[in-house]
């Protein structure tokens, strides 16, 4: 595996920036400011938005704090997919904050699928303009679930002219699952896939398509979604998973997952973070972060010494399906 082009696009840990997008919830000026100047002293130097994220409150709240900074040192990545259109309200007064696609933002612009050459392009122009820069590290094909067609024939092929041409040094392609993800692999020259929710504890389902191709392939995996969007980070009645409530048998096996780490002197969001690493085709591992706090316990759990006899205990009680790499060490 060639593992100069693999690791070339993450740190170990890296800032997910939808949450200073308000996600589910308004952050302010100063905490996202804040938090991303946290996660620079923490070590972190990948950071990842979406012009979906905020309506690009995301985007220019993470070229603000990231003004100044030694360009060389940190990556971008944003993603295409979605044009923002402006919106026009019947008065000022009623455009009031919503929960528009879960993010607290004024409803100033809305969301249009557009996979075409000239919507990549159009996408990251505006996406330039609102992180301050005159480049990104990765663009990513954002959610292309149903647009496959569009995404392989007509953004995959605008996003290589405009690697060949410096404005992006690398092409990605971001999704819930993991199938899609496989197959740009195979017939495509993506450099990296960021994977949310399909390699975690509760899910491996990426073991069968991506990961194995990816690694193969030599191409960066960044797991996402490691918490499964709450359910590995606090498992309880009410906690949700996908985003949705999760289903009894499913939070039953997150409190399973738990009580062997508790033996073990581990929490359960440390563990849920390093299992990602261990498969060799992953690079890193992305966490929505929103605010010091929060920046904080990520890096501390990403770096919590783990015991090997955790991963090996999970695999005896069938937590974990027989010949599933962990890592390896502390």
């Amino acid at each position: 595996m060639p593992l100069g082009r693999s690791r070339a696009w993450t740190t170990r840990l890296a800032f997910g920036a939808a949450g200073i997008g308000n996600l589910f919830t308004a952050v302010s000026d100063e905490d996202a400011a804040e938090a991303v100047g946290a996660a620079w002293e923490a070590g972190i130097r990948s950071f990842d938005t979406a012009p979906h994220y905020g309506l690009g409150l995301s985007e220019r709240r993470l070229g603000t704090a990231l003004r100044g900074r030694p360009r060389g040192q940190f990556t971008v990545s944003t993603k295409v997919g979605r044009l923002l259109e402006p919106v026009r309200a019947a008065s000022a007064g009623e455009l009031a904050d919503e929960f528009a696609d879960d993010f607290a933002v004024p409803a100033t612009h809305r969301r249009v699928w557009d996979f075409s050459a000239d919507g990549v392009r159009r996408s990251l122009d505006a996406s330039l303009e609102r992180l301050g820069l005159d480049h990104v590290d990765i663009v990513h094909l954002h959610d292309p679930d149903g647009h496959e067609d569009d995404a392989l024939r007509h953004a995959y092929p605008a996003l290589e002219r405009l690697r060949a041409e410096g404005v992006v040094k690398a092409i990605g392609i971001g999704m819930n699952q993991s199938a899609m993800p496989a197959r740009f692999v195979r017939d495509t020259d993506v450099d990296v896939v960021l994977l949310a929710g399909r390699y975690t504890l509760l899910d491996q389902s990426a073991l069968s398509d991506l990961l194995p191709e990816a690694a193969r392939r030599g191409v960066a995996v960044v797991a996402a979604g490691v918490f499964n969007s709450g359910l590995l980070a606090a498992p309880a009645p009410g906690a949700t998973y996908d985003y949705a409530a999760a289903p009894p048998g499913l939070l039953a096996r997150a409190l399973r997952l738990q009580a062997t780490c508790e033996r073990h002197g581990v929490p359960l969001r440390a563990a849920a973070a390093r299992f990602p690493l261990g498969h060799p085709a992953v690079a890193g591992i992305l966490i929505g972060l929103r605010n010091a706090r929060e920046v904080a316990d990520a890096a501390h759990q990403s770096h919590r010494p783990i015991p090997g006899a955790l991963w090996r205990d999970l695999l005896a009680e069938g937590l974990l399906p027989e010949g599933t790499p962990f890592p390896e060490g502390n």
